[in-house]
């Protein structure tokens, strides 16, 4: 799908570059597969905010999407590719052989009347999803479980994939987009293909009032704060601070380690590229 621009009659249409999605359903979503949403507004259980400068935006409905693909050994047929606004890949409403429906994570390249299947043994091709040991080494596969039977965690994400760069006993060598590569249990599955809408990295808001749309509330820069609110605030005139950057609760924003989960070290045979 390509890129939307504009004729500049605005400020804001000048510089706004959106995803086309004329191919897209233009209907409501399958109704027994949504429910819901209710936002959080960055604040926990207790009420009190931890994640800063979220709220209002659009009401959405949620879409449950299969992350497990358990249907094994049937073939379902892609009825449509749908917009989610939960998530920044397309999704598309597959529907088998025995009448059930289920959401899955569209891949690129795939359209409706394609046929998807899950399971071992079924063939290599774009949609269906199967355990790693069945699939060959250097193919792009997408929604990957990290323990078996616990439903798709790596790779969800609009134009992601991760690749197969290898076999070790009963583990395959997974290479992440980041570089790092890393053992996975070979009985987990995955899912053939590159996911959709890689578009979405090109997109330009283009004006305030789309960030709203999406709940984005607007964020004020620790400089411009009181030392009080902030760490940078505070100095004479327009200051730069004073001391490296760091957060409102005085975290290193320059690239400090946070990572603390021992237990899965072992399996991450190589760490991910350093930024330059």
């Amino acid at each position: 799908m390509a890129l939307k621009t504009f004729k500049p009659y605005t400020k804001s249409t000048r510089g706004t570059i959106l995803v086309d999605r004329t191919e897209l359903w233009k209907g409501k979503p399958h109704k027994p597969l949504t429910s819901n949403n209710y936002s959080s507004k960055g604040r926990n259980n207790n009420g009190r905010i931890t994640s800063r400068n979220h709220g209002g935006g659009h009401k959405q409905r949620y879409r449950h999407i299969d992350f497990y693909r358990k249907k094994f050994n049937m073939k379902g047929e892609v009825e449509r590719l749908e917009y989610d606004p939960n998530r920044s890949c397309y999704i598309m409403l597959v529907k088998f052989d025995d009448g059930q429906k289920f959401y899955y994570l569209a891949p690129q390249n795939i359209k409706a009347g394609d046929k998807v299947e899950n399971g071992s043994n079924v063939e290599i091709k774009t949609g269906n999803c199967m355990p790693l040991k069945d699939i060959p080494v250097g193919i792009n596969v997408h929604n990957v479980e990290l323990i078996p039977g616990a439903g798709g965690k790596i790779a969800r994400s609009a134009g992601t994939s991760v690749t197969i760069s290898g076999i070790d006993g009963n583990y395959s060598l997974i290479k992440m987009s980041s570089g790092e590569v890393r053992k996975i249990d070979s009985r987990s599955m995955a899912t053939i293909g590159v996911l959709s809408n890689p578009d979405q990295k090109n997109i330009k808001i283009g004006k305030a009032g789309r960030s709203r749309w999406l709940g984005r509330r607007p964020h004020t820069r620790g400089v411009v704060k009181n030392p009080v609110d902030h760490p940078h605030g505070g100095g004479e005139g327009k200051s730069a601070g004073g001391r490296h950057p760091v957060s409102p609760t005085g975290q290193s924003a320059k690239g400090l380690k946070t990572r603390d989960n021992k237990r899965t070290d072992k399996f991450i045979v190589r760490r991910r590229k350093k930024r330059k």
